[in-house]
């Protein structure tokens, strides 16, 4: 078991109903991959953005505690780099003999690089560790000829989102590999043959930035498409007037785009997940074609996902709506998944953490016992494990524009508690599309304290602390003293 290959394939921004949606994705390879393995539907990343999100997926940890909250590259970033003492899965692969391959983005460090936690790196993009960079460069994009000086509907172009002062923004597009996407995978591709046969078992990491927005695709790919057939979603019509004015004033800036401009905005994303997918059978191939197949566990998965016109928002970001946190994973595991596991799904909640334990455990390894993640060993095994967990919780403080929200949803609810604004609760069962806001309703009160108990407990556990009881900022409709296990702990 501890010469097993690990391939990842992460994808960046790839919403989960796009892999296992009604209105999927046209994905042949990801399609005939997903036969010969295990399906996780409802694995759900921490935060909508994509470096505390990878920054889970590499330490097995919440925000709270790997110290990464919002994008790091920025001039305003919360943090810029790991708490101290924070270990990474591939460190631990590596120290175990594990020759390991990082292609593509990274986006866990401004000061630290995947060299420095075990990898050797290929091609990295311009996400990749950069501890020289200066807060003034924030201000050098604004000296470029392409700032928008005023919002005129004459003469804004196709899915041209117009904002005066800032550089011209286009929704979609056409492009052979905006993000250079193939040339990470090309990489990958030659390495992978050329590691047939070496002595030490091998992991790669391969990171596209597809389909991340704006949704640019090459235009084979979008042609897939017929434009007719795009329904926009259910809760495109949703003005969020029972929502945080946040919310709204977001959606006004895509309210620019007609109807048809945002159908073709759900065809571009989608062409880009078909594009990401021909990438992804590139990888799929070479492992055949070099005999490496049977002996290499394969993940694909994505960071976090995208709201893709519903409530006629687009991109990630506050707006806490399943959407933007539901994202694939799909495993390969030749000759260690029972036959009755290969194609079958798993609908249990699921984090980006639980890999970080399960990858440890692939290999051979002792898993930390003080992370948050669960090894999903049990599901691969064909096994339901006991206590698994029956709710997941969501951390952010916001990205470039910061707001506190923290949330928990279960089967059943959805409670979101926004810092900057009123709270939402939404019936998940009833409400899936999360159009009406049940928060302000009385009826609902005791569903209300009873999930802020649980959001509070969550939030001890994982040593969140923002619970500050000042007036001005303690403004939770249930404080943290209604959590009972936290007291418990202190034998009170």
């Amino acid at each position: 078991m501890s010469k097993t290959n690990l391939l990842i394939f992460m994808t960046d921004q790839q919403r989960a109903s796009s892999v296992f949606g009604p209105n999927k994705a046209f994905t042949p390879n990801l399609d005939k991959f997903r036969k010969e393995s295990l399906s996780f539907t409802q694995v759900h990343c921490p935060s909508p953005h994509c470096c505390p999100s990878r920054a889970t997926f590499f330490t097995g940890q919440y925000p709270t505690r790997h110290g990464i909250w919002n994008n790091v590259q920025v001039g305003n970033a919360l943090s810029r780099d790991l708490t101290p003492g924070t270990r990474l899965w591939s460190e631990d692969l590596a120290e175990a003999g594990y020759d390991l391959h990082y292609f593509g983005k990274w986006h866990v460090s401004a000061d630290h690089g995947p060299r420095d936690y075990g990898w050797t790196e290929h091609t990295i993009t311009a996400n990749a560790a950069d501890p020289g960079r200066e807060k003034t460069y924030e201000w050098e994009r604004y000296r470029r000829n392409d700032l928008c000086t005023e919002r005129n509907e004459a003469t804004r172009a196709d899915g041209e989102i117009q904002r005066p002062g800032y550089n011209q923004y286009f929704n979609y597009g056409i492009d052979q590999d905006k993000y250079n996407d193939k040339k990470h995978v090309d990489g990958a591709v030659k390495l992978i043959g050329e590691l047939k046969g070496t002595d030490k078992p091998w992991g790669m990491y391969v990171g596209p930035l597809g389909p991340h927005d704006p949704y640019f695709a090459p235009q084979r790919f979008v042609d897939m498409y017929a434009l007719d057939d795009i329904v926009l979603p259910e809760s495109f019509t949703d003005t969020m007037e029972d929502k945080p004015a946040l919310y709204r004033r977001t959606r006004s800036m895509f309210d620019q785009m007609t109807e048809r401009e945002h159908k073709e905005s759900i065809r571009h994303y989608l062409a880009f997940c078909s594009w990401e997918d021909e990438l992804f059978g590139m990888l799929l191939d070479e492992l055949e074609a070099s005999g490496q197949a049977d002996n290499t566990a394969v993940l694909y998965c994505s960071d976090h996902g995208d709201y893709t016109a519903e409530h006629g928002l687009w991109c990630k970001g506050l707006p806490c709506f399943k959407s933007a946190y539901h994202v694939p994973a799909v495993l390969r595991w030749p000759g260690q998944l029972p036959a009755q596991v290969q194609g079958s799904d798993v609908d249990a909640f699921v984090s980006l953490a639980d890999f970080h334990p399960t990858f440890m455990q692939m290999a051979g390894l002792q898993a930390p016992s003080d992370i948050y993640g669960q090894s999903l060993m049990p599901f691969l095994k064909g096994e339901l494990p006991r206590d698994w967990r029956d709710a997941m919780f969501t951390q952010s403080n916001g990205n470039e524009l910061y707001g506190i929200q923290r949330s928990v949803m279960t089967d059943k609810w959805h409670l979101v508690y926004n810092g900057f604004d009123f709270d939402e609760l939404y019936d998940m069962q009833n409400d899936p599309n999360q159009i009406t806001n049940l928060a302000t309703d009385p009826q609902y009160e005791p569903v209300k304290r009873e999930l802020y108990e649980r959001l509070w407990q969550f939030a001890y556990e994982q040593q969140d602390v923002c619970i500050n009881p000042y007036i001005m900022v303690g403004l939770a409709a249930y404080g943290p003293g209604v959590a009972t296990g936290f007291k418990q702990a202190f034998g009170k």
